[in-house]
Formats: structure tokens, C-alpha cells, sequence
């Protein structure tokens, strides 16, 4: 169908997510269309991933309406929903041809996708996750979440430390990262860090009703008032 329109040019077709995300960086599209649901990584996740630099207009593709919300209608150029019809398809590259138009559209791109993938997974309330996608140098590596042994927020950036005292960096918000761990595995120590429950070791009392909590790998942080008082409850009591 896209081979149709005498202004498109193919330059590249992916199977998965890990394939999708090295054709964008490497082909550097203008437009890419991603279905949501994907293997290794569905299409919030190639986006997450994507450099700001190498970061496409984006048209997602879907066979669900119900998945088609209003923050693709606000951040990303379009969606599409299977079967995708041609006069609807013509739809979707007029509205890229149109962004194409303004100035520094990659990076604008960039942060109205991150806050389309946002406002999506609030919307659809998904299941907890099992694997993290993080990037390391030009690989995507599978990080289970049960290898987790705490995330510490920087800015946008989180860092995750692993059982193991490995260590990955992912572009992701810390509110957003914990509606999606279990609760029943996870809890915060304070406003920037979430640690693996099953992986606390110790904790030591600190003047001022504080903890610092040391895990298994050995790293050693720090509660909250308000997080030990909590902690205290559902972890120190029987």
C-alpha cells in the first residue's frame, strides 16, 4: 500500500522491536509506523529506546480501538487501525508531510512521543512488567525485573542497579516505572529510589526515626521519614 503513493519511499521493514530500533538509527526515516504490539519490544518501548537525534515521526498501528487514545491523537503524527485503509493511510503521510515542515521536528518529536507513551500506559492501567529494555552501547539487552535490586532517579534518567551490581541507565520517570513494578515486590525508600523487597538484607535504625536499608548486592540506601515509618509497618512488624 505505502509503495502506492508516489511520494514515500521504503527504506527499510523490521519484524520485531529490537530490528525496528537499529533500522530507525541506522536509516534515519522521516516517518515510521509502529505496531504497538510487537516481539522483544512493542512499539512504546522502540520509542522509549530511540535516540533524541535519530527519533522519527512516529504513526502507531493498531488492531484495537480501544488502544487508540487521545495521547496519540495530541503527541504522535497519527494511528492507524488494522485494516489499514488506503484514503486513511493518504491521511496519516499528509499530517507527516506537514510536521516535516516545521524546524527541529526530531527533537520536538522526541518529547511529544515520550509523553504519548506516558499518557498511554496511565490510560491502559497494563499488567506489571517481567523485562526492562535498557541499551547497552549498540545492543538491547532484556533486563528482568526480578534481577532488579533497586532504581535510583537522576533527573530523567534512572539508574538501576542489579543483583549482581550491575549497573543500566533508562530514560524513564520514576512515578510511571512504579505503577508498573508489583507492589508486592517493590516499595520506595524515599521520593527518588524503589528497591526489590525480596533483596533487603538489613535495617539499620538512624538518628531522627530514619533507616538506611542495606540489599543483598551490598548497596546501602537511605529511607525517608515518611518511607521508614511505612516500612516499619508492613516489613518490621509480625
Amino acid at each position: 500500500m505505502l509503495r502506492s503513493f508516489e511520494d514515500v519511499e521504503i527504506v527499510g521493514e523490521g519484524s520485531n522491536g529490537s530490528e525496528a530500533v537499529e533500522l530507525i538509527e541506522r536509516e534515519k526515516p522521516d516517518l515510521a509506523l509502529l505496531d504497538l504490539q510487537m516481539p522483544e519490544l512493542d512499539g512504546l518501548s522502540v520509542v522509549r529506546l530511540l535516540r533524541k537525534d535519530a527519533t522519527p515521526l512516529v504513526a502507531f498501528v493498531t488492531a484495537y480501538d480501544e488502544y487508540a487514545v487521545r495521547a496519540f491523537e495530541l503527541n504522535a503524527v497519527d494511528y492507524l487501525l488494522k485494516p489499514v485503509e488506503s484514503a486513511r493511510l493518504r491521511q496519516t503521510l499528509n499530517r507527516a508531510h506537514e510536521r516535516l515542515e516545521q524546524a527541529d521536528f526530531r527533537s520536538k518529536e522526541a518529547s511529544h512521543l515520550r509523553a504519548a507513551a506516558a499518557d498511554y500506559e496511565a490510560s491502559i492501567q497494563p499488567d506489571y512488567l517481567e523485562r526492562i529494555p535498557v541499551r547497552e552501547r549498540s545492543e538491547i539487552i532484556l533486563l528482568p525485573v526480578q534481577n532488579i535490586a533497586s532504581v535510583v532517579a537522576d533527573g530523567e534518567l534512572l539508574h538501576i542497579t542489579t543483583a549482581t551490581n550491575e549497573h543500566y541507565s533508562i530514560n524513564y520517570r520514576l512515578k510511571e516505572l512504579e505503577t508498573r513494578l508489583n507492589p508486592a515486590k517493590f516499595t520506595r525508600l524515599s521520593r527518588g529510589t524503589i528497591v526489590n523487597i525480596e533483596m533487603i538484607s538489613r535495617v539499620s535504625p538512624m538518628p531522627g526515626g530514619t533507616f538506611v536499608v542495606t540489599l543483598t548486592n551490598n548497596q546501602k540506601l537511605p529511607a525517608s521519614r515518611l518511607q521508614s515509618r511505612i516500612l516499619r509497618d508492613s516489613l518490621l512488624s509480625m
